[in-house]
């Protein structure tokens, strides 16, 4: 029908609309090279800065299924960000992360930690990379040097070859070559790895981290099963703790991401108060309203019960190297910047420990009112 009312036409019409038809050619022509650019339409900022906009963030996040990594996706998530989230479970394991991003904005992929273009993959198309790999025990393929030390460096090397500008890190608040903890020693290694591949890269070090899926309340609240006496080194009065609570230490990490001023610094996330080890676990018990019967547990009888359920062929309740770990005092770092740098105000131990703990109560307990547990005690040590 078209080629009839061409023919039909006039010929002093046909060099108007051949002339209007080249233009147009042209113009989409222009158009075309234009879309054909390097920089991903991920990556362009638009929208009110909510779930459905794009916060300009393509982020690929290495360890986003575990404790630390599902706070992470979420907040990215909320703010409109892509986010590629690598993985080594099945598919069924990660299903809770799927509602956390708009629709195409997750992305899921299998790697492989040991194989090198697993990684590129993983982070071609990102302009944000962070590492929250992780896991309190050693198995027969993973030892914690190829966890915290091998696996970080090659994930730094792949970020600084792709040319990345932001790299996050996760260390820990501990970590010391010097620690009788094998997990904090290469958390240290790890640091200086990650920093000599990646010179600009922001390094995390939160103190032990507590929400609702912890294993840090929930392991001593767990214990009320073997007995309700809690086995304590020196019945835990030579230990500070400094707890920082999960979501804080998501949002910092997302603030950092979007602080330009944030490359380069390493940051040490605490909460607002130091407890012993003692009064912190008196007060959980106290808010689950069990009772609480320490009793002292010299270190090597505290490894020899603790390395019979490292054994297990599962995921092991407690290791010898997790006594040692939990029973180190928090460092203290006040020339590093911490979550008020990033614009956070860390919540206390009180604020979030109900909905951590309440799931520990007997049934009357349930809807108890927090005030009828007393604060622990806070030091300045």
């Amino acid at each position: 029908m078209a080629t009839v009312a061409l023919v039909s036409r006039p010929a002093s019409v046909l060099p108007k609309i051949s002339s209007s038809c080249s233009s147009a050619i042209q113009y989409a022509s222009s158009v075309s090279t234009v879309q054909q650019r390097k920089l991903h339409h991920a990556l362009i900022p638009k929208g009110k800065g909510g779930r459905s906009s794009s916060s300009g963030i393509a982020a690929t996040v290495f360890g986003a299924t575990g404790f630390l990594g599902r706070y992470v996706v979420n907040r990215l998530g909320r703010i409109g960000s892509q986010i590629i989230i690598p993985h080594r479970c099945d598919q069924y394991d990660i299903m809770y992360l799927r509602p956390m991003g708009d629709l195409g904005q997750l992305i899921f992929m299998e790697w492989d930690a040991r194989d090198k273009d697993s990684i590129k993959r993983a982070l071609e198309h990102s302009n944000v990379v962070i590492n929250l790999v992780g896991r309190e025990w050693e198995t027969r393929n993973y030892r914690f040097e190829d966890v915290y030390v091998t696996i970080p460096q090659q994930i730094a090397r792949a970020a600084r070859e792709a040319g990345i500008t932001k790299f996050i890190h996760m260390s820990h608040l501990n970590a010391d070559i010097t620690s009788p903890s094998k997990y904090l020693r290469n958390k240290a290694v790890g640091e200086t790895a990650v920093r000599d591949e990646f010179p600009d890269a922001v390094i995390m070090k939160p103190s032990e981290m507590f929400g609702r899926e912890d294993k840090f309340f929930n392991h001593y609240a767990n214990m009320r099963w073997f007995g309700n006496a809690i086995p304590l080194i020196a019945l835990g009065k030579k230990t500070v703790k400094q707890p920082v609570h999960v979501g804080d230490v998501a949002k910092a990490i997302i603030n950092a991401v979007r602080d330009p001023d944030a490359n380069g610094k390493t940051y040490a996330l605490v909460g607002p108060n130091r407890y012993l080890l003692h009064d912190l676990v008196e007060y959980i018990y106290a808010v689950a309203h069990r009772p609480f019967m320490p009793y002292p547990l010299p270190r090597p009888l505290y490894h020899l019960a603790s390395r019979f359920f490292s054994m297990s062929p599962f995921e092991p309740w407690i290791t010898p190297d997790k006594v040692d770990r939990f029973h180190t005092t928090d460092m203290k770092y006040p020339g590093l910047p911490g979550l008020e740098d990033l614009g956070i105000t860390a919540s206390t131990v009180e604020q979030k420990a109900i909905e951590i703990l309440r799931r520990h109560r007997r049934f009357r307990y349930l809807e108890a009112d927090l005030n009828e547990a007393k604060p622990a005690k806070t030091v300045s040590y």
